[in-house]
């Protein structure tokens, strides 16, 4: 039932923007969230967390990107989370060589649902982000420290050797699959 409503805020997703496509000159990406890393923990943590999401980075001539996304997945505690937020990330490196390859730093700030933080109810939080990839795929990577979850949510982590969490995204362009006028 989960991942069904998974799917199904994927594909509202995908029927509300694709009308909008024509109008809009940057990329969008099919997001395919995947792995996290608990760093230093001792407990045993979900760390498949299978899900689907949308990415969309306007057009830009600067080297500053920004980016909307939307996306839901299995968290931590294999329980359905959500999350729709927007990025600002600078180029630090990118070449024509290798389809476009690029290497992007920045910030993600974002709303999002989990069951056991707020009674499921959207929270804030900003995260830094690493995006590598070219004009056909890439990867995301953030970083949550657990230091600042906790200062920012009041709430006290279940394992307390946990000091981070990386996660990574697995992302594709699916901008040729939209329509265009």
């Amino acid at each position: 039932m989960k991942r069904l409503n998974a799917a199904r805020l994927t594909l509202l997703a995908l029927l509300i923007v694709a009308p909008a496509s024509s109008a809009l000159a940057g990329n969008f990406s099919a997001v395919l969230n995947g792995r996290s890393i608990h760093v230093g923990a001792t407990d045993e943590w979900n760390e498949d967390n299978v899900g689907l999401g949308l990415e969309y980075e306007f057009a830009s001539e600067s080297r500053w990107k920004r980016q909307v996304m939307v996306n839901g997945f299995r968290d931590s505690n294999d329980d359905m989370s959500y999350m729709a937020g927007a990025g600002l990330h600078r180029t630090l490196f990118a070449t024509d060589r290798l389809n476009g390859f690029y290497v992007d730093a920045g910030v993600n700030a974002f709303l999002m649902t989990r069951t056991d933080v707020n009674d499921n109810r959207p929270f804030p939080g900003a995260v830094p982000s690493l995006s590598v990839g070219n004009r056909h795929m890439g990867f995301n990577l953030t970083y949550l420290p657990v230091k600042a979850v906790e200062r920012l949510l009041d709430v006290q982590m279940m394992d307390d050797t946990v000091s981070g969490l990386f996660f990574l995204q697995f992302k594709v362009d699916i901008s040729r699959l939209l329509p265009n006028d």
